[in-house]
């Protein structure tokens, strides 16, 4: 029988409100605390979520609303700049499609869901420090208040204060070479409703599909050495990058015609593309890391979202099932670490494939569809990552 009854799981965003419902429906009371004054809407570019996602969702009851917000894509398909396919890779036929959304609708979505089940969310609480004893953890806020609870979960993202609280030596995010941008064009271009498609350009990669409101979702990459947070990058008037984009894209298609048809007041500038190192520690005392603040992987796995869901998921089940936090914090991470390692190495490879001039386009273009038969098959792909199931039922043993 666990001996913890309360959580204080800091963060609102993706993986706050789905740890808090887990943790409910475990036996134990979560509070989350957002540092912000508000939910984050519209905030963030586009997203997926996968099928194991989407099951870890079901799990607590979200995964209908994800996907009353969210467009089946039910397969990939890779062009050059020319327009020229190279290759198209299809979803496992024995699961549900992933679901492609704006993160914002997705904040919104999540939390309007955790409001609906009872849990509590305080928003303008910005961590600054703990108090962690044997028997209890309390956190101090920016505001001067405090809140105390048997574990701190730390859900609050890639620049997360909890992960310095258990490890100040730990290791920052890397920077991938590229900064994000994303946008809604007011054009719908050629495609097939149910897929998404890669561009490799002559100078950079972009994505897009047509939404049901007849506009083109895309988001793009720019190589880009220097690390860029997002606040930087919105310094930067949007005018001026809808300038340097389109410029990029002059040469290729469909882009040039989304970023004409994009106005700069619907450009989302992201800043750099961060990812997690491995971490020598996720937990201490009483408190716990869970999804990006953990394991963030490069937005290339597809997997951002549906890992942080299983990992609010597992962790639950081990505050669940184990008699005391050490044991329960030690059975998480080994139930973890190894899956979410995987996939970041994983997406590390496709984050190169971005980057490519235009040689390696016309060389990946002709290796294409021999790999599709051998290498790149879907179920060599993605079996490993998509078929992942929680049991909840099954008891967690240390």
């Amino acid at each position: 029988m666990t001996e913890i009854r309360t959580a204080l799981v800091i963060g609102g965003g993706l993986a706050g409100p789905v740890t808090a419902l887990a943790l409910a429906k475990a036996g134990i009371e979560p509070t989350v605390y957002e540092a912000y004054a508000s939910t984050a809407d519209g905030i963030g570019g586009t997203l997926t979520v996968a099928p194991n996602g989407l099951d870890a969702l079901r799990i607590v009851g979200a995964d209908g609303v994800v996907r009353a917000i969210g467009q089946p894509m039910a397969r990939t398909v890779m062009t050059d700049g020319r327009g020229r396919r190279m290759g198209e890779f299809a979803g496992l036929p024995d699961l549900p499609p992933s679901q492609a959304m704006w993160r914002s609708e997705l904040y919104r979505a999540l939390h309007d869901h955790a409001a609906a089940q009872g849990i509590r969310i305080e928003y303008g609480k910005r961590l600054v420090g703990v108090e962690d004893t044997p028997t209890r953890i309390t956190a101090r806020f920016a505001d001067g208040s405090t809140a105390s609870g048997d574990v701190l979960i730390g859900a609050d993202g890639i620049r997360s204060t909890v992960r310095t609280l258990i490890d100040p030596d730990a290791p920052d995010p890397g920077n991938v070479p590229l900064l994000n941008f994303g946008a809604a064009a007011d054009i719908a271009v050629p495609a097939k409703p149910d897929a998404s498609y890669f561009v490799f350009g002559r100078r950079a990669f972009l994505g897009y599909w047509v939404q049901p409101d007849g506009r083109t979702a895309w988001f793009g990459n720019l190589p880009h050495d220097k690390p860029m947070t997002s606040v930087e990058a919105r310094e930067v008037p949007a005018a001026d990058w809808l300038h340097r984009l389109r410029e990029v894209y002059a040469d290729d298609v469909p882009a040039r015609d989304l970023l004409q048809h994009t106005s700069a007041d619907q450009l989302v500038a992201l800043g750099s593309i961060g990812i997690m190192p491995k971490l020598p520690q996720w937990h201490r005392g009483r408190m716990v890391l869970v999804g990006d603040s953990a394991h963030a992987p490069s937005p290339s796995s597809g997997q951002g979202a549906s890992l942080a869901a299983e990992s609010a998921i597992q962790l639950a089940r081990c505050l669940r099932d184990l008699p005391d936090v050490a044991s329960a914090f030690a059975a998480y991470e080994g139930l973890r670490r190894p899956r979410v390692e995987k996939v970041a190495a994983r997406a590390a490879k496709t984050n190169n494939s971005k980057a490519f001039g235009p040689v390696a386009t016309t060389v990946m273009s002709l290796l294409m569809p021999i790999a599709l038969k051998t290498l790149l098959k879907p179920e060599k792909m993605l079996g490993v990552e998509q078929r992942y199931r929680i049991d909840w039922d099954e008891v967690v043993s240390a």
